[in-house]
């Protein structure tokens, strides 16, 4: 990670690198990729610049699963670091980082953690890798959110449903008033079993994998034996 963070913060000193598609490419995959579309409309809109230099405070916690449990198409770590969100306010973050065949890591997704909440403890094998998820979990859980937010079956139809208190239940109200376009798909599902028996999944929907310009990132939790998704983090780009 402290790789990925030096070459980003080297990146946004360059005037305009938000219109440079080799620089976006070299930091950023999948959902990430919104962070050159946000600031090429903060330029259009005549506002500064939003990004700002990510310097964590304290050693970032690192989930690493074993290498015979990456998938075919890549390698994937989550770390957890605390840093300064878009408002200035220092907060844990949470972030997945890819690296496909021939590349170096680059930022998938991220999310800040909500405030109250915070990372679960992972379940650990004895070499101190992450346990691997439940696919199919992570694949009902994905598409439940994407149910929820274009409206397309019954609410709970994966055999999942949205905690009461989530971030999307409330955010989707206002959204939907704005310019809202319906999320084509989300990218690559990140997580691991949490030490008491459940599962964290981290991942963002998008509605066009090629021009990312809107994006929901998601860190969620099922607890053990439940179907409800807890969300820990969340947060909506456009």
């Amino acid at each position: 990670m402290r790789d990925w963070v030096r070459k980003y913060n080297a990146t946004i000193k360059k005037r305009k690198w938000w219109r440079e598609d080799s620089r976006l490419d070299a930091l950023f995959v999948e959902g990430a990729l919104h962070e050159g579309v946000l600031e090429r409309n903060h330029e259009d809109f005549g506002w500064e610049p939003g990004h700002k230099p990510i310097n964590p405070t304290g050693t970032p916690v690192v989930y690493l699963p074993r290498p015979e449990q990456q998938p075919s198409f890549g390698d994937w770590f989550i770390a957890q670091a605390t840093y300064k969100d878009t408002k200035g306010h220092s907060r844990p973050h949470v972030l997945a980082f890819l690296r496909t065949p021939g590349e170096s890591f680059r930022l998938a997704v991220a999310a800040p953690i909500h405030w109250g909440q915070r990372m679960p403890r992972p379940q650990l094998d004895a070499d101190g890798y992450v346990t691997d998820m439940d696919n199919d979990m992570a694949r009902a859980v994905a598409k439940e959110y994407l149910n929820f937010w274009n409206n397309e079956k019954k609410e709970g139809a994966s055999g999942y449903r949205l905690a009461k208190n989530s971030f999307s239940r409330k955010a989707f109200p206002e959204v939907y008033k704005g310019l809202y376009v319906r999320f084509a798909g989300h990218g690559s599902v990140f997580g691991f079993r949490t030490a008491d028996g459940g599962s964290f999944f981290l991942f963002a929907m998008i509605n066009d994998s090629k021009s990312v310009n809107q994006v929901l990132s998601e860190a969620l939790l099922v607890p053990k034996g439940s179907k409800t998704i807890q969300e820990l983090g969340a947060n909506w780009f456009s």
